[in-house]
């Protein structure tokens, strides 16, 4: 019971930032990021991999989704963006290209959007 509860606690500060129409930073920032709603409820990491399976982690998911649709990058005083070299084969960088232009996207949104998504955590290698 607790966990619907908790579910429903992360659900209503969503609709309630939604309602203020913030932008897609925003939302990430106050619901999915480090110091975010989601991770008050769900302190632990196990606790945050059992949300991440749920209807209203979805939920979420697809309303950042929706806000980042057309959007642009706010002013870096709201939110200062960061930049990350990643390297990876040629042949990833390729597909990542075709994928991005038959979603009619930039490379960035992309990635951005692949980011954002639940990773198991069996398949993320260790050092």
């Amino acid at each position: 019971m607790l966990l619907m509860e908790q579910e429903a606690e992360v659900k209503q500060a969503a609709d309630l930032l939604l309602a203020q129409r913030p932008d897609w930073i925003t939302f990430y920032r106050e619901i999915l990021g480090p110091n975010g709603v989601v991770r008050q409820v769900f302190p632990t990491r196990d606790a945050i991999t059992i949300f991440e399976q749920s209807e209203t982690y979805e939920e979420i998911l697809r309303s950042l989704s929706r806000l980042r649709e057309g959007a642009t990058m706010p002013n870096e005083d709201a939110e200062p963006t960061r930049v990350i070299t990643v390297r990876l084969p040629k042949s990833l960088h390729e597909a990542l290209r075709i994928e991005a232009h038959e979603h009619r996207t930039s490379m960035n949104k992309l990635c951005i959007s692949k980011l954002l998504q639940f990773i198991d955590g069996e398949k993320v290698p260790s050092e």
